[in-house]
């Protein structure tokens, strides 16, 4: 059972991180008194947020956060900067949660509102379920069509992890849905091999008239990250307390014996692994990769200066 005190903890960050995404530039004495925070306090739930993402969505995708003198900084967060969508399954389980904790005699007022909001949204007096079905985002079709057609596009994308505008030209193969985002997986040309872009980082699709092949067997709708011939690579000894790296981050594993394991981490920014480091602090050790060693110099640079 969640305590109190993370209840409290998880409620306030939920709410400090949409405002602080709308309001740019927010210094810590603004989050500080609108939030009820002590400095040390800020400090520390940013440090938290700094290793949380999305999941599976690659090593780029984990948020930013961090104070820049007396200004409180949040970036790659942008799914925090507007309300969260339930699904109907996701509203149901939240409902009968909060039904189970009404039932315990422990809920404050504040709670039983909420849940007598959510039943009247899902549960109306004639006992059916409505659902609201999204509609789909504007190039999903074209997308679609194009990989029913077997027909090559050229989209504008922008990269979550660099923030990096690219015009490419991509056979779509498959496009889906999942975690509430839609997907396409494809052969990218500019890269030379096979990515997965997420539709509402496209900008624009434009058919071409060149075709392709569909594969027999595409692969499976999934997210996840493909390193390519322009990554930064670093050799990163693991302790057996930071192991889970190899399992949320894709990297191949050198070797891997119970008092360390050695791996190669891919990432398109060097930045990426330098803010990994960085937080897993001794129990791991950059064994090569310059741009990296190069990144993670600077961030403790920028970070010492702050506190000094």
């Amino acid at each position: 059972m969640t305590s109190p005190r993370t209840a409290r903890r998880l409620s306030r960050i939920l709410g400090m991180l949409p405002w602080v995404i709308a309001n740019p530039g927010a210094t810590v004495a603004e989050v500080c008194t609108r939030f009820g925070y002590t400095q040390d306090e800020l400090v520390k739930d940013l440090n938290l947020v700094f290793v949380c993402g999305l999941p599976g969505y690659g090593p780029g995708d984990l948020m930013v956060a961090y104070i820049d003198d007396d200004e409180v900084v949040v970036d790659m967060a942008d799914y925090f900067a507007r309300p969260v969508r339930l699904t109907p399954a996701e509203g149901l389980v939240l409902l009968a949660a909060g039904m189970a904790i009404i039932a315990s005699g422990v809920a404050p007022p504040a709670l039983h509102s909420a849940v007598a909001k959510l039943r009247s949204a899902l549960l109306p007096d004639d006992g059916s379920i409505v659902v609201d079905v999204p509609a789909e985002p504007a190039l999903v079709e074209e997308l679609r069509t194009a990989a029913l057609e077997g027909r090559v596009v050229e989209i504008e994308y922008t990269s979550l992890s660099s923030g990096r505008t690219t015009t490419r030209r991509i056979e779509p193969w498959v496009v889906f849905s999942t975690m509430g985002n839609w997907y396409v997986t494809a052969w990218c040309r500019r890269a030379g091999d096979e990515r997965v872009f997420r539709v509402d980082r496209i900008r624009s699709v434009s058919p071409t008239d060149d075709a392709f092949a569909v594969p027999e067997q595409p692969p499976p709708p999934e997210v996840r990250y493909s390193p390519s011939v322009d990554d930064v690579t670093a050799r990163i000894r693991l302790s057996p307390s930071a192991r889970w790296v190899a399992d949320y981050y894709p990297v191949d594993v050198e070797s891997d014996d119970p008092d360390a394991m050695v791996v190669v981490f891919s990432s398109g920014e060097p930045s990426v692994a330098a803010r990994l480091l960085l937080r897993l602090g001794a129990q791991a050790e950059l064994l090569g990769g310059p741009e990296v060693a190069a990144a993670l110099d600077r961030l403790r640079t920028s970070i010492i200066a702050r506190y000094r």
